[in-house]
């Protein structure tokens, strides 16, 4: 961790340089949820990232700006750290580009060649993203139970229960309670979650209190979403799973992870009141 550009002092870049661009292998943290290396996870996905301070020059020297979308498989070896993406993303403010297909070619190929996968970007003009609009996830509101719960307590996967005098239902269900901590600067990433399942109902108050567990956790979004799907799927055995959750933004940029078992189609990238 010592040597990744977050949490130390940085000088913003003027020229264009993607070697500010760190990668974080996804294999660590998969091992400490029992997975292997050389094993295929439980589950596939995406990691939707969300840039909203891109610019670049035109030929003339005019700036252009624009909203950028990033799509990063969950199968590809490494993450992107954040700062370095920011970073790296400053470092397009004074290069000249012929046209916004040169702007998207050149994130794709440096973006693909530091997450080892093939990147998938979508460049917005603003107009055209605030038509969007915003909207909230569907699904049951689990915020609404009146729990009494010592918030310092770490997530326990022992919280999670189905009910199984009830056969098997589809059920969706969200919060807004999801906090956990950058790895390295201890700063609070907060975000909603949202989880659909087919399988014994899962019993909403004890899943309520796992999920407040995280507030002390210092985890990347993309390992927390990753530790909520594996310790659902080992304590509920659902027969289907889906775990999104759509992240705050920090430094001009947004990280939205899901994951998923099944043929799901993945979630419409529509940005929440908290973004």
């Amino acid at each position: 961790m010592a040597t990744l550009p977050l949490g130390q002092n940085s000088s913003y870049p003027d020229q264009y340089d993607p070697s500010l661009l760190f990668p974080i292998s996804r294999s660590e943290n998969r091992l400490k949820l029992g997975i292997e290396e050389n094993q295929a996870p439980p589950f596939f996905g995406v990691d939707i990232w969300n840039a909203y301070e891109l610019s670049w020059l035109n030929k003339k020297g005019k700036p252009q700006i624009a909203l950028a979308e990033f799509l990063i498989p969950a199968d590809s070896p490494n993450m992107i750290e954040s700062k370095s993406f920011k970073l790296y993303l400053n470092s397009l403010n004074g290069a000249h580009f012929e046209s916004e297909d040169e702007v998207r070619e050149r994130l794709n190929t440096d973006l693909s060649a530091v997450a080892g996968n093939k990147i998938n970007t979508r460049i917005y003009a603003t107009e055209a993203t605030s038509k969007k609009g915003m909207q909230e996830m569907s699904g049951v509101l689990m915020d609404r139970l009146d729990i009494e719960i010592d918030p310092k307590l770490p997530a326990d996967p022992a919280l999670l229960e189905v009910n199984n005098s009830f056969g098997p239902i589809e059920q969706c269900l969200v919060s807004h309670l999801l906090k956990s901590n950058c790895p390295v600067t201890g700063q609070p990433d907060w975000a909603s979650v949202q989880i659909r399942y087919q399988g014994r109902p899962i019993a909403e108050e004890g899943l309520l209190r796992y999920l407040i567990g995280f507030r002390q956790l210092g985890e990347f979004h993309e390992h927390c979403v990753e530790t909520i799907f594996c310790d659902i799927k080992r304590q509920c055995q659902p027969d289907k799973l889906s775990v999104y959750a759509r992240y705050t933004r920090r430094g001009g940029l947004d990280i939205n992870p899901f994951r998923t078992d099944h043929n799901s189609a993945w979630p419409n990238n529509i940005r929440h009141s908290r973004q």
